[in-house]
């Protein structure tokens, strides 16, 4: 198969990426493309590296990268001026759609299904292409969702309702990327940390028990939407800043404990990322319980589950004090995520969803 993966990055990633390396909006697509993926952003470039390895063709896009679209835009002599008349989205929309007529896919693969309106991503359909696109959050209108072919999603309880709807539709669960063990040093390990959004009221639920957890634990807390707490906070107290991509990794490399908690959206349902990423770091997770918790890992043995704040609170005191038991279930959970959750299987997960699709 030949797969073009059209993604987004939050803006405030990438303006912080180009603000911290000036010059990078200058250099060649293929400079600017390693520089961005390189930073684990996301999935970064795990599906078109694992995909490669299957012997497919596969390569990511970013999308509402302006400096990064302008650059392969330039190298092939397109010029893409400003007008009054094209708008931003318009213009961006121009550029995927040369690019999927250069790279001339088997399946345009859209992970952001809101980047997109209906009529646009018809655009990007050709003669016995597949579109596809991937949900992962609350769903968008159903004129949207009609226009792809097939809908992968993290999350169950999607799979039978959008069926039901005469949308073909499959379960195809977040990863890790091991080459993140590669990347980031683990050493000495410290304290319990939350990694993640913090902004409220969206979160207000769930991040409440953790935060009501720190009145009695010390918890470092990274991501955004700090200053949506009030300032006398545990969360305000114990902020450490944004955490992307490979900064996360770190972040999870040198904690003991890695605390998670799932959005509504999630339902009675273990989908996140972080799921994935502090177990594949080798931090013990200690998350919320969910339904399907255990078709995911060995409770108690591989991570460690918590309903209540006071249970929370209970195991997080009781594994910083029982050095060996934490790094046994880390352990485990470590070679649970990197032999059944890694993007080298999701990949060959995928592959074997779309493969049948292509006729």
């Amino acid at each position: 198969m030949r797969i073009l993966i059209l993604d987004t990055c939050y803006p405030e990633f990438l303006a912080s990426h180009y603000a911290g390396r000036p010059g990078l909006e200058g250099r060649p697509y293929s400079e600017q493309w390693r520089s961005i993926m390189d930073m684990g952003f996301g999935t970064s470039d795990a599906y078109s590296h694992f995909l490669s390895a299957l012997g497919h063709d596969a390569h990511e896009v970013i999308v509402n990268c302006r400096p990064l679209q302008l650059a392969w835009s330039a190298e092939r002599g397109i010029r893409t001026r400003p007008s009054p008349f094209r708008s931003a989205q318009r213009r961006m929309v121009e550029t995927v759609v040369a690019q999927i007529d250069a790279y001339d896919p088997d399946v345009v693969y859209v992970q952001d299904l809101r980047a997109f309106d209906p009529g646009e991503l018809r655009a990007f359909r050709g003669r016995n292409r597949l579109l596809v696109g991937q949900l992962g959050t609350e769903p968008p209108d159903r004129d949207r969702l009609n226009s792809f072919d097939l809908i992968t999603t993290c999350l169950p309880q999607f799979v039978p309702w959008l069926r039901s709807t005469g949308i073909d539709a499959e379960l195809l669960r977040i990863g890790f990327d091991p080459r993140m063990l590669e990347r980031v040093a683990v050493g000495e390990r410290e304290g319990v940390v939350f990694v993640g959004s913090l902004l409220r009221p969206r979160w207000q639920q769930s991040i409440d028990r953790i935060a009501a957890a720190a009145e009695d634990v010390e918890i470092d807390f990274y991501g955004y939407g700090a200053e949506t707490w009030a300032e006398t906070s545990p969360v305000r107290r114990r902020y450490r800043g944004e955490a992307w991509g490979l900064d996360m990794c770190r972040v999870l490399a040198r904690s003991q404990i890695a605390l998670n908690r799932h959005g509504d959206i999630a339902g009675e349902f273990a989908t996140n990322m972080r799921l994935y990423e502090a177990t594949g770091m080798g931090t013990l997770l200690i998350t919320d319980d969910k339904s399907n918790l255990g078709e995911l890992f060995e409770v108690g043995s591989e991570v460690v589950a918590y309903r209540t704040v006071d249970e929370l609170v209970a195991k997080i005191r009781y594994f910083l004090t029982h050095d060996d038991e934490r790094a046994k279930v880390a352990e485990a959970g470590q070679r649970r995520t990197l032999a059944s959750h890694s993007y080298q299987v999701r990949m060959r997960e995928l592959s074997a969803i779309l493969l049948p699709r292509l006729g």
